[in-house]
């Protein structure tokens, strides 16, 4: 039961209470079941021999030395177990983000790896600051502007991108540079520098990936491929066959800090940190809501953007590059037996213990093993399946996601982002200005109306149409719907003596939408039609009164239904 008011402010509840707003893993850890304890271990443990792997392929695309993905799965691992909603969700580097953020500062780093590693670093701590700020204003649905159709688009680019940059190491030679076509035109005018050693090296672990992928899902198959690698590598000598090494990783954590970067270098990283925070975001929430919708539970966006703050703030002082919620980690979590988001915390205290400890051990891990983990990583981005989907039966939405894979593969990935966002924006704005405007019959034996255009068996009224807009009507659709009432009129035989406008299914009518049905009404009149106006919510009733409407089409009355006006135009007609 709800307290009366009695005048008097609001106290605030207990600090721990409101914190724990904040710091969802408060509440839970007050509760948490021992028997949970075996399945966050088991699920830890399983994440980490995803992560580690991750790590360092995405490392590489972003350009970056191997231990950054290192950081970067450790720092994010530590922070983000604290602060996210879902129980589920893994954080780490991704493909996407990782492939645009070293094909973004390339450029302007001039070949200079510590000026690239400051840029990436700065980068994070810009999406941090961007989703902090998200989440003050409380933007959660900022993540449904950008479609799904639009994000297939954009992650077959990726992955079409993505294999022009790892086949060349695959086939033991260098990489060109430019967008997709111009790596792709390196690699095929440079296949006759393989390595044989190399290419067998990278067929052999992408074998062993595949299959792995077919007969044991979810199992941490990379890892075995790393170890594999590293086994290969000292007993057969490949170093000495042309077989390129992984090379040195620093021992320990970096020095905990901002990057040196300039104040005019923010700036021009800031469309960068805006795309990697938009796709990051995005992903974050379908993995999310996945959850949510498989398990159960409430899935709250703006919480998993102050998680992804706290994350990239953390990786941004842990020279890293950003992260987000990656949707095959959190699977394998999830498959893994994870009951909280515990499990990220064991998994980033592996990830710890390998960076301090064993991070020599991957001195030797071959690069065309490395290529093949990252091919297979994101094989699951080109989803033709979804492609052939949108083809045949969405053609607006397979136009749009074919201008983001071709934005992707012509533009670049961070244009590719953009017109991405700028297309899901337009198709957005294109169906709410083109509401569908429905020619209603009543349904045989009923008093009830439906679309004529829909059911071929519902009975037209003679010498009435009706019509019913099936959205708000405001500034920058009415015109469509006056369009559409005039056409039909226009095209009907023999011409009708009234038009029945049912508002039903238009909550909202603004000032130039009143004077737009004015107009419409001035139309109908010269052509000796009668407008009628039936059903109208009672805010929409209030400013068509205020408009007039009523003095120029009637009363409009909030008892009257389409079936009494239909009644009604058939008495006085009979």
């Amino acid at each position: 039961m709800r307290l009366p008011d009695t005048g008097r402010k609001k106290q605030a509840g207990p600090p721990a209470m409101n914190l724990s707003r904040h710091l969802p893993a408060l509440s839970w850890l007050r509760n948490y079941p021992h028997d949970w304890l075996r399945g966050d271990l088991i699920a830890g443990i399983t994440l980490a021999a995803y992560l580690l792997p991750a790590g360092l392929g995405d490392a590489s695309l972003a350009g970056l030395p191997p231990q950054a993905g290192l950081y970067a799965c450790l720092f994010s691992g530590l922070i983000f177990w604290l602060f996210c909603g879902s129980r589920h969700t893994a954080i780490t580097v991704t493909s996407a983000i990782s492939l645009l953020i070293g094909a973004s500062l390339a450029p302007m780093s001039g070949g200079d790896p510590a000026r690239h590693a400051a840029l990436a670093a700065c980068t994070a701590l810009l999406v941090g600051v961007i989703a902090f700020l998200a989440w003050l204003a409380k933007a959660g649905a900022i993540v449904n502007f950008i479609s799904e159709s639009v994000m297939v688009g954009f992650k077959c680019g990726v992955a079409l991108f993505l294999a022009s940059t790892q086949l060349p190491k695959l086939f033991g030679y260098g990489g060109g540079h430019g967008d997709f076509w111009e790596r792709s035109g390196h690699f095929f005018k440079h296949l006759d520098q393989t390595k044989p050693a190399a290419l067998v090296t990278g067929l052999v672990a992408l074998a062993i990936l595949i299959l792995g992928k077919i007969f044991l899902k979810n199992k941490p198959v990379a890892l075995v491929v790393v170890i594999g690698g590293i086994i290969a590598a000292s007993l057969l000598d490949l170093e000495s066959r042309g077989v390129k090494m992984l090379g040195e990783i620093p021992h320990g954590l970096p020095p905990f800090g901002p990057p040196a970067v300039k104040w005019r270098d923010i700036n021009e990283l800031l469309p960068l940190a805006f795309a990697c925070f938009l796709l990051g975001a995005v992903e974050t929430a379908a993995i999310g809501r996945m959850f949510a919708a498989k398990h159960g539970g409430r899935f709250d966006s703006n919480q998993e953007f102050l998680a992804l703050a706290a994350s990239n703030l953390a990786v941004g002082l842990g020279q890293g590059f950003p992260v987000s919620g990656g949707m095959s980690q959190s699977l394998v979590n999830e498959s893994g037996g994870a009951r909280s988001p515990l499990s990220g915390l064991i998994a980033a205290l592996i990830v710890l213990a390998v960076t301090l400890f064993l991070s020599g051990l991957l001195r030797n891990l071959p690069q065309p093993a490395l290529a093949a983990i990252v091919l297979v990583a994101v094989a699951g981005l080109f989803k033709l399946h979804a492609l052939i989907h949108l083809w045949r039966g969405y053609r607006a939405e397979f136009i749009a996601a074919m201008a983001a894979l071709l934005g992707v593969l012509g533009s670049g990935l961070l244009r590719g982002v953009l017109v991405g966002a700028i297309i899901s924006l337009f198709l957005l704005i294109r169906r709410a200005s083109r509401p569908h405007v429905a020619t209603l019959g009543r349904i045989p034996g009923t008093r009830r109306f439906s679309d004529l255009s829909r059911h071929t068996d519902n009975e037209p009224t003679t010498g009435l149409l009706i019509f019913r807009p099936e959205a708000s009507l405001v500034y920058f659709n009415v015109d469509h719907v006056r369009d559409a009432v005039m056409a039909a009129v226009a095209a009907a035989s023999p011409k009708p003596r009234l038009v029945l406008l049912d508002l039903s299914s238009s909550p909202h009518i603004d000032l130039q939408a009143a004077e737009a049905l004015g107009m419409l009404h001035r139309e109908l009149a010269a052509a000796e039609i009668h407008l009628q106006l039936v059903e109208a919510h009672a805010s929409a009733r209030d400013t068509l009164r205020r408009e007039g409407l009523e003095e120029k089409a009637g009363t409009i009355s909030r008892f009257t239904s389409v079936a009494d006006a239909v009644d009604a135009f058939t008495r006085d007609t009979a």
